[in-house]
Formats: C-alpha cells, structure tokens, sequence
C-alpha cells in the first residue's frame, strides 16, 4: 500500500511538472482559452453586476441551450462556428423577451427572467432528447454543454473561445469610460449626448458572448458563477472601478489556471466545475481576508474602534471628576466605577492600556490624568457639551435627552465640525445643565 501511494505521489508530480512544460499542445490551448474566458467574463460580468443585472448572465446561458441544439438539427454539423451563432442567436431572443416583458406587460423584471429561463431551458433539453434519440451523426458530447467539458473541446473550439475573448476585452478597453458612464449614471450619460441604448446593446451583445462561448468549457448551469463571482470578491479589495476589473480578471485567470491543471492531473475531474469551486474559495479568500470589506478588517476596525471608545469614555470620566473634586489629584477604580457602568475587567485592562499610551499616571492613591491625557479629556468634553446645546437649539429636545445623543457624537466629530458648532452655537460658554464648555485651542473666554 505504502508503494502504491508513493507511485502514485511520484507519478503526480511528474505530471505538474509535465504540464508546466506545456508537453501536451492541447493542454496549453485548453489552459490559454480558460484564462482568457476567466478573464473576459470577469470583466464584462462586472458591468453586468453594477447595473444590478447579476442573473442575466444566467438567464442567457440558459437561453443559449436551444439554439445550440436547433443550430445543430438544421446544420447536422457541431462546427464551433456553427454553434456559435446558433447560441447567440437564442441568447439575444431571451434577452429581447427578458427587456421586453416589464416593459409591456405588469410581469416584474424578476419573474421575466425566472419565466424566460425555465422555459429556454426547458425546451433546450427537449430537443437534446430529441436528437440523443434520433438517428443523428456527430450528436455525441452534445449533452455536455450542460456543465462544461473541456476534454472534448476540439482546436477549432479553443480557437473560437480565444478570438472571442479577445474581442471582447478590447471592445471593453475601448469603450471603458462610456460603460463605466453608463453603469453609474445612466441619465447623466444621456444628458451628455452619448447614445445610451447603443451601447447598453453593445454591452448586451458582449455578455451574451461571453455566455455563448464559454458554455462548452463551463456549461449552461455555471456559466454565471464565471460572470459574477470575481466581481463580486473585488469588492471586498476595492471600490474604484479600474482596480476592481483589473483584480476581477487576474481571479478569473487564476480560477482558469487553478482548474485547468486539477484536471489534466485527474482526467476524470471537468474543468468547468472546478473553475466555479476555485472561484468560491478565491471569493472565500476575499470575504475574510480582504483589505476593503473583508470581516477581518471589520473585526478589527470594530475591536478598535470599541477600545478607543472606551479610552475615551475613561478620559472623560477622569475630567468630570477632577471637575466635581477639585481638591483630589487621583481617583480609583471604584470612583471611576462609581460614574461608568463597566466592568472591572475591563475597565483594568483599559485602565492598562491607557496608562501604556501616556494618558493617564498611576499614583498610591489611584490614578491620574497627564497632560496629554487631559487635553483629550477636555477636548472630549467640550464636543460633547457643544452638542449638547446645539441638539436643545436646533432640534428642540429637553436638557434630559441630550446626554446620550452626546456620548455617541463626541467620539466622531471632527476639528472642523467642532469649528463650526461652536460658531453655529454664537461661542456658547456653558451646556444645558450648567456645566462649563472647556475652551479649545486658541480661544479665550471674554
């Protein structure tokens, strides 16, 4: 046993390494038609995802189904040309029924999509019964189109898919800013003069290539997980549209590279569905780990977040009661304890952390504020009262409900927002329960 797996170890890293030396021509042809699939798709699904159209791309790979199969009928012939054209054709019609139908009729852009769908596909697969039943030359691998073989892609195939890839990044490289005018603002685009239908139907005609040309590698049920999923795992890297597609289509070739080689390794393993399984876990990656929106980042952003609140917090209940006991230099836990409701874990940790950063000094009896510290604590405070009065000025609420709209607020405002309320406020010197406005930097109370 132990032989065999060591046979088989050693006969699997010859063939990685068989395939990185591009040995087989086919491999590298079928390896260089995903990449530039990943990254076609990736790309013109973007768009498709920012116009909030993300299942189009399923709907017209399923609309796709019966003209692959009627080109075939009519034609005897599976030349990729042949089938091309015949998809397209049947793509373009499900798209035509899938604009058509909330413009017309009460049926809601939802339920045009799912009705057009289920019954393309529907009729697609009925007429693959069909011809597997008759007595048809060449019929055979047909069936595979459903979920993608790239085994039984022939040169003629890869060709095809190449060409198309091409066209279309170039179109999209061409037209980037009327797609990305589009995609936004779409009124703004018209004001503008531009001929939004135009190309609101160019852009049609490339996802629908995309769709198209991509099936014998993907298939009809995948294909939108192509056209989506890398879009969709940029944003949590970026928010600027440039770097999205670009990052977009390295994770489409990635997925291409990651599945091509899975299954010249494991000849029984399709190459569609491993390029799907690829791009879920590059979309994992992104989820957690990425540096935009990742929960990670969150989770971090929101653990310290939470601690410079509580500093904060701490500070000013330093400063309200040096304030109330101008006679003592240091308090203790329970006298902080006493004003802030926190735990005594936490608050000792806080408590730690802050004497680490400078802000506050430990003294026998307790402790005490810094200079540093206290400067915060005053700054803190004279937000937090200024906003005090200008929610009982602006928004008419009582003394009462003013202080805890003020708790949040002081940890967000700004310089400048503090600036201007202090204007706003005509220099206001004293908050609604009488307590003084600490002064701020620069300014002196007449």
């Amino acid at each position: 046993m132990e032989a065999w797996n060591l046979t088989h170890s050693v006969s699997m890293w010859d063939n990685l390494a068989a395939f990185w030396r591009f040995e087989d021509i086919n491999a590298l042809w079928v390896l260089s038609g995903s990449i530039l699939l990943g990254m076609s798709a990736s790309v013109i699904g973007a768009f498709a995802f920012l116009r909030k159209r993300s299942l189009i791309g399923d709907a017209l790979a399923h609309a796709a189904l019966p003209g692959v199969m009627m080109a075939f009928l009519l034609f005897q012939s599976r030349d990729p040309v042949v089938i091309f054209f015949g998809a397209l054709l049947s793509s373009f019609v499900g798209f035509f029924i899938i604009d058509w139908l909330p413009k017309n009729t009460k049926i809601k852009p939802d339920a045009a999509l799912a009705i057009t769908l289920s019954f393309f596909f529907a009729l697609g697969l009925m007429l693959l019964s069909y011809i597997q039943g008759a007595e048809l030359e060449n019929k055979s691998g047909l069936d595979k189109i459903l979920f993608g073989q790239a085994a039984a892609m022939t040169e003629s195939d890869i060709h095809l898919l190449a060409y198309v890839s091409l066209f279309i990044l170039i179109t999209v490289a061409l037209f980037f800013q009327k797609f990305r005018l589009i995609a936004f603002n779409r009124i703004y685009a018209q004001s503008l003069g531009i001929s939004v239908k135009s190309y609101e139907l160019l852009l049609a005609l490339l996802i629908v290539m995309s769709v198209v040309v991509g099936l014998q590698l993907v298939g009809v049920v995948l294909m939108a997980a192509v056209l989506l999923t890398p879009i969709a795992a940029t944003r949590y890297w970026s928010n600027q549209l440039t770097p999205m597609l670009l990052l977009a289509s390295t994770i489409g070739a990635l997925s291409a590279l990651i599945s091509t080689q899975v299954s010249y390794l494991a000849p029984a393993m399709p190459t569609g569905p491993w390029m799907v399984v690829s791009l879920s876990l590059l979309f994992m990656i992104s989820l957690f780990f990425g540096t935009n929106k990742g929960l990670l980042k969150r989770w971090l952003e929101t653990r310290a977040l939470r601690k410079r609140v509580a500093e904060e917090n701490i500070l000013r209940t330093f400063y309200k009661l040096s304030e109330r006991q101008q006679e003592r230099e240091s308090f203790s836990m329970a006298d902080v304890q006493g004003m802030r409701n926190m735990q005594a874990s936490q608050l000792h940790a806080t408590l730690d952390q802050m004497l680490r950063k400078g802000l506050i000094l430990s003294q026998s009896g307790g402790y005490r504020l810094s200079e540093s510290g206290m400067q915060q604590a005053s700054q803190l405070t004279r937000r937090h009262r200024l906003w005090e009065n200008y929610l009982m000025q602006q928004a008419e609420l009582s003394p009462d409900m003013v202080h805890q709209q003020a708790e949040r607020m002081e940890h967000i405002l700004t310089a400048d927002e503090e600036t201007k309320l202090q204007a706003e406020l005509n220099s206001s010197h004293a908050d609604p329960h009488g307590q003084p406005i600490p002064q701020g930097k620069g300014e002196r109370h007449d």
